[in-house]
């Protein structure tokens, strides 16, 4: 195949006719009082991606098939789970020449938008599918050190706020002589809810905790 798609490593089974990628920008037109209308140059926007791909209940001799071919619902399913996990994954496109040799291809972190599902006695037993992505840009977190006084000592702890405004994530670095009672009773009040602190970093022993360890703390 000339052609070969795949979303989040499974492999499209009838590659998409047409593929449709519209690169976005964020440019903004304004007018001023004495020099008429102007463009402000804004950084690239996210790029959108549509088609429509077949997908056949039966095995198609045109189909690609290199796991063995799977049914409608194997693919249904999939894109199902893509849109309830929110989780953004690759949209690969690789491209070859009729003679073999390999052309662009297309690599993007995307989200889900939308999918449509379509059935058509038309097209006997095969269903199709209108898919649209957009291009998913990780973002980073901003970091601020808060310096907190217990029993005479000074504790560094770093908060962690997301720009998608997530609930804020707070770590604790372990000192010297530090247990997690210790540590419960100094932030959290409550030296029992040591075993919160345990469960939250995959602690099986929780006597066992070192120096310079990173503890994210229960919120």
């Amino acid at each position: 195949m000339a052609y070969i798609v795949y979303l989040d490593g499974v492999t499209l089974p009838v590659t998409p006719s047409k593929i449709q990628m519209k690169i976005k920008n964020q440019n903004k037109t304004i007018n001023l009082i004495n020099d008429g209308e102007v463009n402000i140059l804004k950084s690239a926007g996210l790029t959108e991606i549509d088609f429509t791909v077949m997908i056949p209940h039966t095995r198609f001799p045109f189909g690609y098939y290199p796991l063995g071919f799977q049914e409608a619902s194997f693919y249904l399913d999939k894109l199902e789970a893509l849109k309830v996990d929110q989780i953004p994954f690759q949209f690969i496109t690789s491209r070859t020449s009729p003679a073999g040799s390999l052309l662009f291809d297309t690599n993007l972190k995307v989200s889900l938008e939308s999918y449509n599902i379509n059935e058509d006695a038309k097209e006997g037993q095969s269903i199709s599918v209108d898919i649209s992505l957009k291009q998913y840009k990780d973002y980073g977190t901003k970091v601020v050190t808060v310096e907190t006084k217990s029993a005479g000592t000074v504790a560094s702890v770093k908060t962690t706020r997301s720009t998608a405004n997530a609930p804020i994530v707070k770590t604790y670095k372990v000192k010297a002589g530090d247990t997690l009672w210790a540590i419960a009773k100094a932030h959290l009040g409550n030296g029992s809810r040591y075993s919160e602190i345990a469960s939250l970093n995959n602690l099986s022993n929780p006597n066992l905790i070192l120096v310079g360890q990173v503890l994210t703390m229960p919120t």
